[in-house]
């Protein structure tokens, strides 16, 4: 009995992520989210980048209230398409308001994404 269960234990990895949270997008998020519609995953990624950019500059340009703001909305959309690592650093900028060092992670966080999307939309 004890090397059935040995035999079916979850694998033990070093970051604790599934191979799908280790991208940008979670695929598989993504595809539940979306019934598996191929279309409808490269609309919903296409629209949450446009999204994630004007974020950014909403960012960039305004006020603690604006910057949190921005901040909360991008992180409501970066968690619906499964880009949990946006989702992660604009909840850390919700808290830390207009923190540069948030900031800056946001923005390396979008641009890892948008690389991302763009290489599966080809």
């Amino acid at each position: 009995m004890a090397a059935l269960s040995i035999a079916f234990e979850a694998p033990v990895t070093l970051r604790g992520l599934s191979p799908s949270q280790s991208r940008p997008i979670d695929l598989v998020h993504l595809a539940a989210q979306t019934l598996g519609d191929k279309g409808r995953e490269i609309d919903a990624l296409q629209a949450f980048v446009r999204q994630a950019r004007q974020a950014l500059r909403d960012v960039a340009n305004g006020d603690a209230a604006g910057i949190t703001a921005a901040a909360h909305r991008l992180q409501g959309a970066a968690a619906g398409v499964g880009a949990f690592k946006v989702a992660d650093a604009a909840a850390r900028l919700e808290e830390n308001g207009a923190d540069a060092a948030a900031m800056a992670k946001l923005g390396a966080a979008v641009l890892e994404t948008e690389n991302f999307v763009l290489k599966l939309c080809r």
